[in-house]
């Protein structure tokens, strides 16, 4: 079966409700990001942004911009793949992609993004013009099997580091932005079939006559420029943050206490304050002890050290629970 291919002088109508749903997605990473440069520098406790509410607030995020995507690349190309628009797109997102790789790759070697949002939008697209001339529900199908994927496909064959980008390593690698195929891929999946389903059932011609106020003019532009406004935003913020902690520097905290305050608050995701206290103290011990607390901050990645590392949650568990029962039955 051949695609054909339309002259790029064919536009069907721009939906400003999109790009206003766009806009808003961009201001909410916006203060994702500002949240977590201020982490970075000191102002918040560690690993705030990495748990709880704000890493449920990080993946709606991630999630509603890969669903427009999934939305955007429907209308765009759903008649007639439009290759000389799809190609100049892809090669603004995959050459803003690699450039946030290197960049990241010199400021932050521990944590650079080698697979994140950027990463996967320009190869969900690539991806999902596959998608695009099959049924809605088959591809509903798809996309629950591809968010389905992480949770009983993870293999030990997948930890090789030319092997993260797909997202079903046994333990995720650190990155400050880890956007992998599996499970995201499915989000744009979503937004296919939905803008599908919706365009036959008028949805999308009702959308397009829809007139937003002056207040949506704003969000209209930045979703608009959205690669644009994503390139620029991280640095100018981090950078006022960076001048504002040389005029008031955040107050400086021992590793020791950053890691019982990251301790803590991962561990309460799952089990109770006071467990979780007693965990902390056993695990930052146990790494004092053998003193590769520093190890620990250095992000080693190697299979030797997290099994190690996981050895040590087992055994500090173990003596946490006998240690509470214990004194349950005092």
């Amino acid at each position: 079966m051949s695609i054909q291919t339309a002259p790029d002088t064919v536009q069907p109508k721009r939906i400003v409700a999109i790009d206003v749903l766009r806009g808003i997605a961009l201001l909410a990473m916006a203060s994702y990001h500002f949240t977590w440069d201020l982490e970075f520098f000191g102002y918040t406790d560690p690993g705030l942004t990495a748990f709880g509410l704000w890493k449920i607030y990080a993946r709606c995020i991630a999630s509603t911009f890969l669903f427009l995507v999934g939305v955007s690349l429907f209308l765009a190309h759903n008649r007639q793949i439009r290759w000389n628009g799809f190609l100049k797109r892809f090669a603004m997102v995959a050459g803003a992609a690699i450039a946030i790789s290197i960049a990241t790759r010199i400021a932050t070697p521990d944590g650079f993004i080698f697979f994140g949002i950027l990463h996967e939008i320009a190869l969900a697209s690539l991806l999902g013009l596959a998608f695009l001339r099959l049924p809605a529900l088959l591809t509903l199908l798809a996309a629950a099997l591809v968010i389905a994927a992480p949770v009983y496909l993870r293999f030990d064959s997948f930890d090789h580091p030319a092997l993260w980008w797909v997202g079903l390593s046994a333990i995720n690698p650190r990155s400050n932005d880890y956007v992998p195929l599996f499970p995201w891929f499915g989000a744009v999946l979503l937004g296919i079939a939905t803008a599908k389903l919706a365009s036959g059932a008028g949805v999308l011609a009702r959308l397009a006559n829809l007139a937003p106020g002056r207040w949506a003019n704003p969000l209209v532009f930045i979703g608009r420029h959205s690669l644009a406004f994503y390139l620029i935003h991280q640095p100018l913020m981090i950078g006022c943050v960076w001048l504002f902690s040389q005029v008031m520097p955040a107050r400086v905290e021992t590793p020791q206490v950053q890691f019982l305050k990251t301790c803590q608050m991962s561990c309460e995701q799952s089990r109770d304050t006071e467990f979780c206290s007693s965990y902390c103290v056993c695990m930052l011990d146990t790494l004092e002890g053998e003193a590769t607390l520093d190890k620990l901050y250095k992000g080693d990645q190697s299979p030797a050290w997290k099994a190690h590392l996981s050895d040590l949650a087992g055994a500090c568990t173990a003596k946490t629970e006998s240690k509470m029962t214990e004194g349950g039955q005092q």
